[in-house]
């Protein structure tokens, strides 16, 4: 096999930040080795031979790759990762590590509680491997995909599809996929469970009885399923929003999910950030977000439980605003009483 690392030059003669990165990661698990050739695109040169093999394949990013196999038919690869994953068959010795009981969380917690999220997440990838699973779910979930793959560790992502989601938001799925060149796993509903609760109250019953059944069947307990597979998941939960508030650890055993090693344990990277430092590294970084966010939507979800507020409510306000009451009023004030 021939491998080809297309990277790009600004205009400036700087290499672009991303092609660095690349190289970068590839250097570090030892693969540089079997980079064949480099081939430069050349900002505002479409005649560069970057820019002529990109055009040919039609990939408008860099860095990407071309493995051209001995019968002389050419793959292309659009990340660094997928590369190493596709092309390098090393195990890296994450997989090898101990099991996800032999951990002491509470001084992880501690030695981690002033750490960075990538020092915290690194941590999780070099223990565990793919046997640590990534939960993508909007805005937090990106920095975190974005985050790992600078890392260069192996890692999986995966999400809860409950089948109601807006279309902006299978199309932010779907550009994160090929942004970053990773396998987003979705799960789904089980078929059964569901069929039996449209048919016995059709699709909306949560407008009537309340979320919990609904979100049960569409959400929880596909995450439970995906879970069983792990030895360890990475969060989006950050202290900011979480109902544990500060008491919200950066890794502990998860107490309410069980995974492939009966206990999973539940990382949370993002843990002391809040939702401006989320965005500003959105917005430093240049990720892809959902452009639900730009309608005004503080917290995304399903379709029908969630409604676009803007930043002055609390994030919990703009779904299953439906179920919210007013509080009750004095005891001291006319009514029945006691």
């Amino acid at each position: 096999m021939h491998i080809t690392m297309v990277k790009k030059r600004l205009a400036n003669g700087d290499t672009c930040e991303k092609c660095a990165q690349a190289e970068e990661m590839l250097r570090r698990r030892g693969y540089w080795d079997g980079i064949d050739e480099v081939v430069w695109a050349i900002e505002g040169d479409d005649s560069s031979p970057g820019a002529q093999l990109g055009k040919q394949h039609g990939v408008e990013i860099a860095p990407f790759f071309l493995l051209r196999d001995d019968d002389a038919s050419v793959r292309v690869v659009k990340s660094a990762l997928q590369l190493a994953q596709m092309a390098f068959a090393r195990e890296p010795a994450a997989e090898k590590a101990p099991s996800a009981v032999a951990l002491d969380c509470p001084a992880l917690d501690r030695q981690f509680a002033n750490a960075e999220p990538q020092a915290i997440l690194r941590f999780a990838l070099e223990r565990f491997g793919n046997r640590c699973a990534l939960a993508f779910s909007g805005a937090e979930g990106v920095v975190l995909i974005d985050m790992a793959t600078q890392l260069g560790l192996p890692f999986r992502v995966f999400t809860v599809d409950s089948g109601r989601l807006h279309d902006e938001t299978y199309a932010y799925l779907d550009d994160v996929q090929h942004r970053f060149g990773v396998s987003v796993r979705a799960w789904l509903p089980d078929a059964e469970d569901l069929g039996a609760l449209l048919a016995k109250k059709g699709p909306n019953s949560f407008y009537r009885d309340g979320h919990a059944e609904c979100c049960e069947i569409r959400r929880t307990a596909p995450l439970r399923r995906a879970l069983l597979e792990c030895e360890a998941w990475v969060t989006s939960d950050r202290r900011d929003v979480s109902e544990e508030g500060a008491s919200l650890p950066t890794i502990r055993e998860d107490p309410t999910f069980r995974g492939a090693a009966d206990v999973l344990i539940q990382v949370n990277p993002l843990a002391a950030w809040s939702r401006a430092r989320v965005w500003r590294y959105i917005s430093e970084h240049g990720v892809p977000y959902n452009e639900l966010h730009d309608q005004g939507y503080v917290d995304i979800g399903c379709r029908p439980c969630v409604r676009p507020m803007g930043g002055i409510h609390g994030k919990r306000e703009t779904r299953w605003w439906w179920e919210k009451r007013e509080p009750p009023g004095d005891l001291h004030e006319s009514g029945d009483g006691i």
